[in-house]
């Protein structure tokens, strides 16, 4: 019987852990992939929920964890990428991957990409092509395209971006998005008592007294315009995660405010199907939010420049626009498609890389043109 072929995941979040589950169990279920699973950046946090723990209560086998300093500024973030670049190619090292696979714009998977890449390791990258401000977001994105080999890509658009980057045709794979595969049947597995509203926000900048002024901000809009319970989920660990924390910290029981550190993607899903609008900069609300018929208010530039759906609506940081976007957004759930497509990607993106000829010509790369 021919040897398996290893794939390797790298996953640094909950929330793209959890896009990618479709996926992850598609390779895991194939007769021809074996699956190997690394595991860094804020899953080993002990601040965000250390989410590592329910990656392995999912009942998910780790082979390698990379350990992730934690970084209040953009220089100990760049410290961080290069020593976790180091440790990623110990990893491969070990575990001798066919392909190693990432997904999205993060620091942890341009770390993993550059170790693979340089150590002539096929790469493989899930949304791809695709375009978002963040912090470092869309320069990253596209550095870790060219240093991958292989592009499972989102939409049309992001398809023809990667084309026009340079990459050959028979490396790009419009597949939709991960997210969406089962997305309501995950929700409905997972109810929740209905709440009006979910909060869900990331650092734009990386000045903690910024993100505190206009995470308080948002807060203070945002309550008494949805006019009933409301959830909050804690930011990510970017830069300038802690002032969003901070503004967020009196709120857990006030209003009918709860807050949660941690919620799995399945419980996340459940809770997001029973409310009426999210409000935030969090990517479900580009991604996964108009699968559900979830209505959002996406606040600020941190996914500007993103494919969106019709169920979203951008505001700056005013008070009186959030206000009265909220308030609009309650009315009515929404009723249309969602442009980042939806089906049996997980499934899709496993078949590819079971097929695909992993070949000197796949390895050796040249710019189209």
């Amino acid at each position: 019987m021919a040897r398996r072929r290893r794939v390797c995941y790298v996953t640094g979040t909950r929330a793209e852990f959890g896009l990618m589950k479709s996926t992850l169990r598609a390779i895991r279920e194939s007769s021809a992939l074996a699956l190997q699973l690394v595991v860094t950046g804020m899953h080993l946090s002990r601040s965000h929920g250390r989410t590592v723990e329910q990656v392995r209560r999912e009942g998910w086998p780790i082979d390698a964890t990379v350990p992730w300093r934690q970084s209040a500024s953009k220089d100990e973030l760049a410290i961080a990428v290069g020593e976790a670049t180091s440790r990623m190619a110990r990893a491969f090292a070990k575990l001798d991957p066919d392909v190693v696979l990432v997904c999205g714009d993060r620091v942890e998977p341009f770390a993993a990409a550059s170790a693979a890449h340089i150590a002539g390791r096929v790469v493989a990258h899930v949304h791809g092509g695709d375009r978002a401000l963040g912090q470092v977001d869309d320069a990253l994105r596209h550095a870790i395209s060219k240093l991958s080999h292989l592009h499972f890509c989102a939409t049309e658009q992001s398809r023809r971006r990667l084309f026009a980057m340079g990459e050959d045709g028979f490396r790009i794979h419009r597949v939709g998005t991960p997210g969406v595969d089962g997305i309501r049947e995950l929700a409905a597995g997972h109810p929740h008592a209905p709440v009006a509203g979910v909060i869900a926000v990331h650092p734009e900048s990386t000045d903690d007294e910024l993100e505190f002024r206009r995470t308080r901000l948002l807060l203070k809009s945002t309550v008494p315009a949805v006019g009933g319970p409301v959830v909050i989920v804690h930011p990510n660990n970017d830069p300038g995660w802690r002032g969003v924390a901070r503004a967020m910290a009196g709120w857990d029981g006030r209003d009918g405010v709860r807050i949660f550190r941690d919620l799995p993607r399945e419980q996340f899903l459940g809770l997001l199907a029973d409310t009426r609008v999210l409000v935030g900069n969090s990517s479900a609300g580009i991604l996964e939010a108009a699968s559900l018929g979830v209505r959002v208010v996406n606040v600020g530039d941190r996914q500007k420049g993103r494919e969106r759906s019709a169920n979203v609506v951008d505001v700056p940081w005013s008070a009186e626009a959030i206000a009265r976007a909220v308030r609009r957004a309650v009315k009515s759930k929404y009723v249309g498609r969602n442009v980042y497509g939806g089906g049996n990607t997980g499934q899709r993106v496993a078949e590819i890389l079971s097929d695909v000829v992993l070949d000197e010509k796949m390895r050796r790369k040249l710019i189209r043109y």
